[in-house]
């Protein structure tokens, strides 16, 4: 396995990258908002399960294959924008709640929202692709290992960031919630972001 050095090295840059401003965290502070830390916390588990996925890809190869076939790499990214898409279209529609229904939603649809958010985004497997070898040392054991004990460090980073940016959206969606027209604007507000994200991920 990677030197100790190595592997804080690679915890904190895993740290610094969740910290940055991106499609995953923005998606959960947009939720968690909008919908309370529980749900912002769901989708952070969901998100992390879809990490595992990519982990796989780079470790069998399947992210290479993304990256040399640009018809399956476009149509996995217009699948993502799509369903960004949807989920723009269902917060602009949604109405005031509530603070009880507006958590009524079952977790599970969270966490599922979670992971195809991040399995539909073939850019996380190339960065994966490009990120994870740099940390691996060919002469201290399987490679695959290697990429999969890293796949879990960065799982646990962006869990630990994603989940104080639930709960410190969550406290301020909650004293937002509390007033319906708050909550038509952060629904607004969500679908708008979801809606820049579907357009970001479709275009570049």
């Amino acid at each position: 396995m990677p030197s100790p050095s190595a592997l804080a090295a690679f915890a904190a840059a895993s740290l610094l990258l969740a910290l940055a401003p991106g499609p995953d965290n923005l998606f959960v502070l947009a939720l968690a908002a909008s919908r309370g830390a529980r749900a912002g916390l769901m989708t952070t588990l969901g998100l992390c399960a879809g990490l595992v996925v990519h982990t796989t890809a780079v470790a069998l190869g399947v992210a290479a294959f993304l990256a040399a076939s640009p018809a399956a790499f476009a149509g996995l990214k217009i699948a993502g924008a799509a369903y960004l898409a949807y989920l723009a279209f269902r917060a602009f529609r949604a109405e005031p709640t509530g603070l009880s229904a507006a958590t009524a939603e079952k977790p599970g649809a969270y966490f599922w929202r979670g992971v195809v958010m991040n399995v539909s985004n073939p850019k996380v497997a190339l960065f994966f692709l490009a990120f994870l070898p740099q940390f691996v040392a060919p002469a201290e054991g399987s490679m695959a290992g290697q990429i999969f004990l890293l796949g879990l460090i960065f799982q646990l980073c962006a869990f630990i960031v994603f989940a104080l940016i639930s709960f410190g959206a969550g406290k301020i969606g909650l004293w937002l919630r509390r007033s319906p027209r708050a909550q038509i604007v952060l629904n607004r507000l969500a679908g708008a972001l979801f809606l820049v994200l579907a357009a970001r991920l479709a275009t570049s």
